[in-house]
């Protein structure tokens, strides 16, 4: 078996494609216009680019608007009281985290927010970071409570030592 280096390396067949050599003669087939057609613009040298300025409103128009925007502020996950009406059992305390171990949110980083959609016959201690009002007239209606968790924010750290 042969020794593997440099001098015994080529490339696998098809990978490098040949050149096309134009304006060498009529019988290459690439010959005298060199395949640039005969007059204008593209015909001569360097006329291949700047070209886009013929018509920039048309061009502009064939572009596809990018609809809308991607908001960089964080979003606070929903969760809807009829699924809480579903997951928990009567006079339970539902909290982000217990929401989070039961798998109806993904995270709690950003808070949690709780939406009206559904009805809620149970008795429920909700805490959430938000309510929307027909989820906290609901959960009232139905003789539970709706407290607002507030975020912790970071500690000043200039404070002034007494």
């Amino acid at each position: 078996m042969k020794m593997l280096g440099l001098y015994n390396l080529k490339a696998s067949p098809g990978s490098k494609k040949k050149k096309r050599r134009v304006g060498r003669g009529n019988a290459s087939g690439r010959g005298n216009y060199s395949g640039r057609g005969m007059k204008g613009q593209r015909s001569r040298s360097g006329g291949k680019n700047k070209l886009a300025l013929r018509g920039v409103k048309t061009y502009l128009q064939r572009i596809p608007k990018a609809k809308g925007f991607k908001t960089l502020k964080p979003e606070m996950e929903v969760v809807n009281i009829k699924l809480l009406n579903e997951k928990f059992s009567a006079n339970d305390e539902v909290t982000p985290k217990k929401l989070l171990n039961k798998g109806l949110v993904k995270s709690t980083r950003f808070g949690v927010k709780i939406l009206g959609q559904g009805r809620l016959t149970k008795k429920l201690t909700v805490k959430a970071n938000r309510f929307s009002k027909t989820a906290k007239d609901a959960i009232i209606k139905a003789g539970g409570q709706a407290e607002i968790i507030r975020k912790n924010k970071k500690k000043e750290s200039n404070k002034t030592k007494e």
